[in-house]
């Protein structure tokens, strides 16, 4: 189950550090083995978050996100955006851009870190959004109830999630913005840059995940359908209907997905700045990390663990919030990769030991031993 699931990624692997010797030597090879770990224990979370979506599509869609997700992961993520970031900002054409990537590195450099307020603000909404519609979701299984229970109540107020977002992004403008920190220690005026960059982000959100949404809404309820047409063929001998919508949702649902993914990529892509310069180092090394999210994704619904450990996608959806609050705060101020990832590894590990402790709660009380009847009742909800 393990080599299968994380074969591509041993493959990838190998194939990354090669390429990173014959392309630079040693030095090289420990710049990719870096950024490779820099890259998983950044999206750690990401790899939980996509899981409680990958779950509900098929083995069909699950293979197109580990293929076709990977190479936009890669390569569009990972080498094309930054690419396409510096031609947008310096406004040069995408062939010169590539130029100065490969040719001119620390103007290359200097130029995606003065695009940083703009790509922050537009990471920083759309990840906040993620956190923010599910903490005001009434949910049956509540990991920190302290906090959980009243923002559930709170969350019946309508449009709630866009109004505290919009006024996060206000603060954020007004405040980190008019000295967002810029390439060589210098700062200046961003404002309205982060304006419109996190109003861009917010609208995504609620463009994608209005329409996944809708579309798994419309999944479930032709499921439903197929359930009594079947049920009805079985009755009268008759040829039921195709169900032809669930392509739609899967389709949209993927499509969330690699927008989940691109915000996520935001931090590791500038935090790999840190690191090196030079765009091909970059792409093997965050390449090689991003193929290690997907299979973890893919593991993590193949094993159950989501319904085995019910409190690992709270702790996911908290890291994601502090990810969001770190990448406005990163507007004006620096913090260091290391912090980033630790805050995300603390909360999922935290999430992982409190389901550990429920489930040893759940089988003493039910007087039986770990691992019979709890994954049942995991499962359910309850």
């Amino acid at each position: 189950m393990l080599l299968k699931t994380f074969g591509w990624s041993f493959a990838v692997t190998a194939l990354g550090l090669v390429a990173a010797v014959f392309y630079g030597g040693w030095e090289a090879f420990g710049i990719v083995a870096i950024l490779s770990v820099l890259e998983i224990s950044l999206s750690f979370d990401n790899a939980v978050v996509n899981a409680g979506i990958l779950k509900k599509m098929n083995a069909f869609w699950q293979k197109i996100f580990l293929t076709v997700g990977v190479l936009i992961a890669v390569f569009g993520m990972r080498l094309v955006f930054p690419v396409v970031i510096v031609a947008v900002t310096a406004k040069m054409g995408p062939i010169e851009a590539v130029d100065l990537a490969l040719n001119n590195k620390d103007q290359y450099q200097q130029l995606v870190t003065d695009a940083h307020p703009a790509i922050a603000a537009f990471g920083g909404m759309f990840l906040l959004m993620i956190f923010l519609d599910f903490i005001f979701e009434e949910r049956d299984i509540q990991w920190l109830r302290w906090i959980e229970r009243p923002l559930a109540k709170l969350g019946k107020v309508d449009m709630l999630s866009v109004c505290i977002a919009l006024a996060v992004l206000l603060i954020s403008a007004f405040t980190f913005a008019t000295h967002a920190h810029q390439h060589g220690g210098a700062h200046v005026d961003k404002a309205q840059t982060v304006l419109i960059a996190g109003i861009a982000g917010l609208i995504t959100y609620m463009v994608v995940g209005g329409l996944s949404g809708y579309f798994e809404e419309k999944l479930e309820e032709d499921e439903e359908r197929e359930q009594e047409e079947e049920e009805e063929a079985r009755r009268t001998g008759k040829k039921r209907s195709a169900v032809a919508l669930a392509g739609k949702a899967a389709f949209f649902m993927f499509l969330y997905l690699e927008v989940l993914d691109a915000s996520f990529s935001f931090d590791g892509v500038i935090g790999a700045f840190a690191i090196t310069n030079d765009i091909v180092l970059m792409a093997l090394g965050l390449g090689i990390g991003a193929m290690y999210v997907r299979s973890l994704t893919v593991y993590l619904v193949r094993q159950g663990t989501l319904d085995d450990y019910v409190y690992l996608e709270h702790g996911a959806h908290y890291a994601i919030g502090a990810l969001a609050v770190i990448l406005m705060v990163t507007i004006q101020f620096q913090i260091n990769e290391v912090i980033t990832g630790l805050v995300g590894v603390v909360l999922i590990g935290w999430s992982f030991w409190s389901s550990v402790l429920r489930n040893r709660r759940l089988a003493a009380e039910e007087g039986d031993t770990p691992g019979s009847d709890e994954k049942t009742e995991v499962s359910s909800g309850v």
